[in-house]
C-alpha cells in the first residue's frame, strides 16, 4: 500500500494547474508539495513585468474560472498589460488558495524508487510513498552562469535569478551580460535605480519583439499566424501551440522550432526605457578577475572594464541532473537528451510513474512548455491520462 496516488513536486503555475485538474479525477488521491509561486517570488527582480501577453498569462484551471480577469474583479487590484510581476505573484497565490487549498508547504528533499512506487523524504525528516510523482519544479536549478565567472564571489557577480532588489546599486557601475528579456529588463531597472549600466550582447544587435503588435490591426492575418499561447514567431507559433502535432515532425525540425521560439529577445516596451543605456554588441566576456572590491572584465576584443558588479542575464540551461532531490537510482534509469528527460505519453519519463512538467518537458513537447500558457495542455493531458489509470492506482 502507498500513502498517495500522485505526488506533485512544485507549486508554481505548472504544479498548481496539474493539481487543479487532477483533484477532479474521481478516486485519485493527490498531494502537492512546495512553497507557492516561490520562483516568481524570490528569483526575479522587483519591478519586472511579464513579457507574455495577457491572454497567455493565465494559469489553466479545468473550469476556466481562475483567470487574470476573474482575479482582477474579485480582488479589486488594478491589473493591466504588461502584467507586473508582483501582481502575477498575487494572482498565483489567489489561484492556489482557490484551487489547491490543501497545499503541503514542506519541501521534498529526496525521491527514491521503491518497488513500483516512490519514497519521498520531506524537509522535516518524515517520509511517504506515492505511486506516481509529477515533477513541476521550474527552472531555478538551471541558471546558466558562464564559466569565466567561476570563482567570482557573489558580492561581485550573480545570475539575475539571485538578485532580487536593485536599489543598492545606485551610483554603481554594473555590467549586464546577455541580450534576452531578463538581462534587458534588469538593465532598465538598474538604470532607473540610479546605476551606471552597460549591456554586453554576443550578437550583432538586440532582437526586439514586435511583429505581432504590428499585425494586430489585421485581425484575420494575425490570428492565422499567431496562437493565443503567444509562443514563437509568425507561423511557427501555430505549430508549437499544438505539441501533439509538433511531436510528429522530424527531430531536427522540433529542435529548430524550440530554438527559434525561445532565443533571446526583448519586449518592445523596453526600447524607450533603455534608450540611454549603452549596449555593446558582438561582445563576450573572456575573463573576470576580482580586483580589490571591484571586478575587471576582459572582453573578446581585448578591451577591459572595471565594474562594481556583473549581472548575468545568461538564461537557463535545462539539466534535470541538477535536481538534487532525485536520487542516483532514478538517474540510472532516466533517459536524457542534452539534460532533458525523454518523455513519452502524458509526460512520463523512462522511469515508470515519474512525470516532468514545465521546461524539462520542452525537448519532448516543444517550447510551449517554457511558458505559463503551456499549463493548459500539460494539465489537461495529465488529467486525461490519470482518469484512465485512476482505478489501477487505487
Amino acid at each position: 500500500m502507498t500513502d498517495r496516488h500522485v505526488a506533485i513536486i512544485g507549486a508554481g503555475p505548472y504544479g498548481l494547474a496539474a493539481a487543479a485538474y487532477l483533484m477532479l479525477v474521481k478516486g485519485l488521491d493527490v498531494s502537492v508539495f512546495g512553497e507557492p509561486m516561490s520562483f516568481w517570488r524570490t528569483a526575479m527582480p522587483k519591478g519586472m513585468l511579464l513579457r507574455s501577453a495577457w491572454s497567455a498569462s493565465n494559469i489553466a484551471d479545468p473550469n476556466s474560472a481562475l483567470t487574470l480577469d476573474a482575479y482582477k474583479i474579485v480582488s479589486g487590484n488594478h491589473l493591466c498589460a504588461p502584467v507586473a510581476l508582483q501582481r502575477f505573484v498575487d494572482y498565483g497565490l489567489w489561484y492556489q488558495r482557490s484551487a489547491v487549498s490543501n497545499l503541503d508547504r514542506r519541501l521534498v528533499c529526496r525521491i527514491d524508487p521503491q518497488n513500483s512506487a516512490f519514497r519521498l523524504t520531506l524537509s522535516d525528516g518524515t517520509s511517504l510513498t506515492s505511486k506516481r510523482v509529477v515533477v513541476a519544479c521550474g527552472t531555478s536549478a538551471f541558471a546558466a552562469r558562464p564559466h569565466v565567472f567561476d570563482g567570482v564571489p557573489p558580492n561581485l557577480a550573480a545570475h539575475t535569478s539571485q538578485q532580487h532588489d536593485f536599489t543598492a546599486f545606485a551610483n554603481k557601475y554594473v555590467a549586464v551580460v546577455g541580450g534576452g528579456q531578463s538581462a534587458l529588463e534588469s538593465a532598465a531597472l538598474l538604470h532607473e535605480a540610479g546605476a551606471k549600466v552597460e549591456i554586453f550582447v554576443r550578437r550583432s544587435s538586440v532582437r526586439w519583439l514586435g511583429w505581432k503588435d504590428r499585425l494586430r490591426p489585421f485581425k484575420l492575418l494575425s490570428s492565422l499566424l499567431y496562437s493565443p499561447t503567444d509562443v514563437g514567431p509568425a507561423g511557427v507559433s501555430r505549430i508549437v501551440a499544438n505539441p501533439v502535432l509538433l511531436k510528429q515532425l522530424p527531430r531536427a525540425v522540433q529542435d529548430r522550432m524550440r530554438v527559434i521560439s525561445t532565443r533571446p529577445a526583448g519586449a518592445q516596451w523596453l526600447v524607450q526605457r533603455l534608450q540611454n543605456v549603452p549596449v555593446t554588441t558582438q561582445t563576450s566576456v573572456t575573463r573576470a578577475l576580482p580586483v580589490g572590491d571591484r571586478l575587471k572584465l576582459t572582453l573578446n576584443d581585448q578591451s577591459t572594464r572595471i565594474v562594481d558588479y556583473a549581472l548575468l542575464g545568461t538564461g537557463y540551461r535545462v539539466d534535470v541532473q541538477r535536481y538534487s532531490f532525485l536520487s542516483s537510482a532514478i538517474f540510472e534509469q532516466l533517459s536524457l537528451s542534452g539534460g532533458f528527460p525523454q518523455l513519452g505519453r502524458a509526460f512520463e519519463s523512462s522511469v515508470p510513474g515519474l512525470h516532468f512538467l514545465g521546461a524539462p518537458a520542452a525537448w519532448s513537447y516543444g517550447p510551449l512548455m517554457n511558458f505559463v500558457s503551456g499549463t493548459k495542455f500539460a494539465a489537461a493531458t495529465l488529467a486525461r491520462h490519470f482518469s484512465v489509470t485512476a482505478e489501477v492506482l487505487a
